[in-house]
């Protein structure tokens, strides 16, 4: 029997801040991979109406975004700079 890939690079599964799980909710303890926080993250902008109406590309965080991105107007493609410091591997 084959064992169990593990999932390394963009697709490992990290823990996330208690900040950026208030945004994205996932479950105490549940692991996530980037791609899986960044949809999460899109899909809460578009929620929230978040995106700049003329340019989506870019947003304006509100309250329960601030401490991870600050409050200033951000491009989207740069979420993974925030992020970074809000995502933890579990082995280390």
């Amino acid at each position: 029997m084959p064992s169990p890939v593990k999932k390394t690079g963009i697709n490992m599964e990290l823990n996330a801040s208690k900040e950026l799980g208030a945004i994205i909710g996932p479950a105490k303890g549940e692991k996530i991979s980037r791609p899986q926080v960044v949809k999460r993250l899109s899909a809460y902008l578009k929620e929230a109406n978040l995106q700049d109406p003329e340019n989506k590309q870019f947003f304006t965080p509100d309250a329960k975004m601030e401490p991870v991105f600050g409050s200033e107007r951000i491009k989207a493609f740069s979420m993974s700079k925030y992020l970074k410091e809000h995502l933890a591997n579990p082995d280390k």
